[in-house]
């Protein structure tokens, strides 16, 4: 179905953007794991509208409670139900949009598809879907700090339209990322995409940019051969997600101008184990993690909401002009990096859990 993800450790996401309220269903986590509800809180916060200034300003706290699999703090191994409860949800102010189709957005595809769309906001396209998917990776890294303790995701904006931080995947941490509002750890850069992003906002328009994210302390193994390569699992798991347009793993489309001995990472022995003296791989091999750290970056476009004038078409095929109304961010790139963590972790977990079953260690 499409609102499940995930083998072993399933999710199912449920909820529209001004509906009552959004979660997630989660089977196949472990038991006896210690969760509560601020440990969800704390990414959750992370993803919430209304923490910037430049982010939308709906005011949404996110609060989760957890209604099942949790009993005396800990996990059962029946599924885990999470809601978080629309709070600021205002239907009305789409009212334009029952009729005419938003330039970009998913209003005709779903119409064409289904017969019937949710007008009010965007519905399950919309990116307050993803409170579910948050929700989820919290338990993932629950489950990660029982069997893979050193794992870790690290997400952050490289670029935004024009503007490249400078990064190093290796070294970048948590703190560093978390220092400024546009969720960049190049300070000098960061201080030019707020005064972008700002700029872009003043002009009612919206601008897009990449995110990066690093992979750390994955074991090797973890990935099938053929069609569930791990890279394979990250790039549908990424693309998944509202707004992106695009996916590279390790050298990505820049290592299509290596020669094969420019490229190839050649193996030594260091630290007890195999590695590798270069990752141009980007940590995967023949679609199986090497232990090596995994890199790769996701692209987003500008939010197809801008508050401009634009042409369009209605439900009965008329053109017209729409200019659209409600809150919505002018760059989706700072919210945005905790969702491309959510979803490695999910990736992570599920495929982690699969090779125990399958073939048993870590």
């Amino acid at each position: 179905m499409s609102s499940q993800f995930g083998q072993v450790f399933r999710i199912s996401t449920w909820g529209e953007s001004h509906g009552g309220g959004v979660g997630v269903v989660v089977d196949g986590c472990p038991p006896l794991l210690e969760l509560s509800e601020a440990d969800i809180q704390r990414d959750l916060d992370r993803r919430r509208p209304g923490q910037s200034e430049i982010v939308t300003p709906r005011a949404e706290t996110d609060q989760c409670r957890i209604l099942s699999g949790v009993f005396e703090g800990r996990t059962t191994g029946t599924p885990i139900c999470v809601v978080v409860m629309n709070q600021d949800a205002r239907p009305d102010a789409y009212r334009e949009m029952e009729k005419a189709f938003r330039p970009s957005h998913a209003d005709y595809t779903y119409q064409a598809k289904y017969g019937i769309r949710n007008w009010q906001g965007g519905g399950r396209a919309s990116a307050r879907e993803t409170i579910g998917r948050v929700a989820a990776a919290a338990i993932a890294k629950k489950v990660f700090q029982q069997f893979a303790p050193g794992l870790e995701a690290v997400a952050y904006v490289k670029s935004v339209q024009g503007l490249e931080a400078t990064v190093d995947p290796e070294r970048v941490t948590f703190e560093q990322v978390e220092s400024n509002i546009v969720r960049c750890p190049d300070p000098a850069t960061a201080e030019k995409m707020i005064e972008l992003i700002k700029q872009v906002r003043s002009d009612g328009d919206s601008v897009g940019g990449v995110v990066e994210c690093v992979l750390r302390g994955v074991p090797p193994g973890l990935g099938e051969p053929v069609f569930d390569k791990l890279e394979a699992a990250l790039a549908g798991a990424m693309l998944s997600l509202p707004a992106t347009k695009g996916f590279e793993i390790g050298s990505g489309f820049g290592g299509t101008l290596l020669r094969g001995s420019e490229h190839n990472d050649t193996f030594f022995m260091g630290e007890g184990r195999v590695r590798t003296a270069s990752n141009r791989s980007g940590g995967i091999q023949g679609g199986i993690s090497n232990g090596e750290t995994i890199f790769f970056r996701v692209a987003f476009k500008p939010t197809a909401t801008i508050f401009k004038p634009q042409q369009t078409v209605t439900t009965e095929g008329q053109e017209t002009e729409l200019k659209a109304r409600g809150r919505h961010d002018p760059c989706v790139l700072p919210r945005a990096v905790p969702m491309v963590e959510a979803m490695a972790n999910l990736v992570l977990c599920d495929h982690l859990l699969r090779q125990r079953a399958q073939c048993g260690g870590f």
